[in-house]
């Protein structure tokens, strides 16, 4: 332990004696630096007072210099403004030369443009002036003639209003298209007009259809046409004005007007066996036709007391044609029956063709055989005569000489 101590104090010396050495070299470096500071100090003064000595220099040099230059620039600055004005006074009237040039070709150039322009609107407006006042002369003689066929119109009109006041007027209109309509669907000798339907009546219906009746005898289908222009127009009339009371009045009036009619032709013109148990009254227009069949119960009544049918064109044209559909299958049934009697002679005929081609075979077969049997015969004399030895031609004709020909 005393060792250590001693060993330690030792070293606590060494380093006490390493300390004191350090610190006065330290104080020593500080003086060095110290001087060596100051030394600089009056180094930097004297560069100092050097520098600013030449910079006062330098600045009254270039203070000099500069003076200098400004003149210089700016008598250069006067000669160039002074150069640049004279080119620009020159470059102006070049301009304003080259301007009034170009303002007068211009000026020439809308002239001649305003003309040309002009021109071609003069030629389009001309044109187009033309084609309108033609066009508008073509309308207007379109509307001159509208206005022709217009008044061709109204007076076609009066006078379809005439003829259909009158009463025999208005019944030939009906009979006419009546007539019309018959001619379209069916054929000549099917129909009669102005026909007798009653044996020994004067009475004369408008149209009679002949139909197939027992024992190959005409049957008769009566069909008149009936007009009744004054109470449908009423009935129209009232429509129109919206007068309820009116119209049901003239509905009842129309009403009893075909009923008169269906009464009437009942008893001029239905007579069975000869007729049908029913006539047709034909009303020759459709709207008269549909108002007909708008009034409740009217149809069946008709046909329910006089046997009588309401048709207009539409539907008589609808039974017309039904009516050539069963001509048309009666005819089919007639030349059917006459095919089938052609038929059952042909079938005649062909059985007797057949007993002939049985005798025609039988002759053949006799025939062949008897040319079988001469063949035979011919061969059996070839055989014979092979040992006979053959004669010249000529030797052999003169034996046997050719008989003449008897058509010859």
């Amino acid at each position: 332990m005393e060792a250590w101590l001693a060993a330690h104090g030792v070293l606590i010396g060494a380093v006490s004696f390493g300390a004191v050495v350090v610190v006065a070299a330290v104080a020593l470096a500080r003086s060095a630096l110290l001087a060596r500071l100051d030394a600089l100090a009056q180094a930097h003064e004297r560069g100092e007072r050097v520098l600013r000595e030449e910079l006062a220099q330098s600045r009254r040099e270039l203070a000099g210099q500069t003076h200098h230059l400004r003149e210089e620039v700016g008598g250069s600055l006067r000669a160039v403004g002074e150069t640049v004005e004279k080119r620009i006074e020159v470059m102006r009237g070049a301009v304003d030369l080259r301007l009034g040039q170009i303002q007068l070709e211009t000026q020439k150039s809308l002239e001649q443009m305003r003309a040309t322009v002009d021109e071609k609107l003069q030629g389009t407006l001309e044109q187009r002036l033309g084609a309108a006042f033609a066009q508008v002369s073509t309308r207007l003689e379109a509307v001159h003639k509208g206005l022709g066929e217009m008044q061709t119109l109204a007076v076609g009109v009066g006078d379809l209003k005439k003829v259909l006041t009158n009463v025999r007027a208005r019944g030939s209109f009906g009979e006419t298209r009546l007539e019309a309509l018959l001619e379209d669907a069916l054929v000549s000798g099917q129909w009669e007009r102005q026909f007798a339907t009653r044996p020994g009546s004067a009475e004369r219906v408008d149209v009679a259809i002949r139909l197939p009746g027992p024992d190959g005898e005409a049957l008769w289908l009566p069909i008149d046409a009936k007009f009744p222009q004054e109470d449908y127009a009423r009935l129209v009339d009232a429509h129109e004005r919206g007068d309820a009371a009116m119209a049901e009045e003239a509905g009842r009036a129309l009403e009893k007007r075909l009923e008169q009619e269906a009464r009437s032709v009942r008893e001029k013109y239905v007579c069975p066996p000869h007729t049908t148990e029913f006539a047709v009254i034909f009303l020759p227009t459709e709207s008269l036709y549909a108002e007909v069949l708008r009034r409740d119960g009217l149809m069946d009544a008709l046909r329910r007391n006089h046997q009588i049918t309401i048709v207009g064109p539409g539907t008589l044209l609808a039974i017309l044609s039904a009516l050539q559909m069963g001509f048309r299958t009666l005819a089919i049934q007639e030349r059917s029956q006459e095919v089938w009697q052609l038929l059952g002679a042909v079938k005649t005929q062909f059985g007797k063709f057949g007993e002939l081609l049985s005798g025609v075979q039988k002759k053949l077969d006799e025939a062949s055989s008897k040319l079988g049997d001469a063949t035979a015969k011919s061969r059996h004399i070839e055989r014979r005569l092979g040992k006979v030895q053959e004669l010249s031609p000529g030797v052999a004709a003169t034996l046997l000489p050719e008989e003449a020909d008897p058509e010859g």
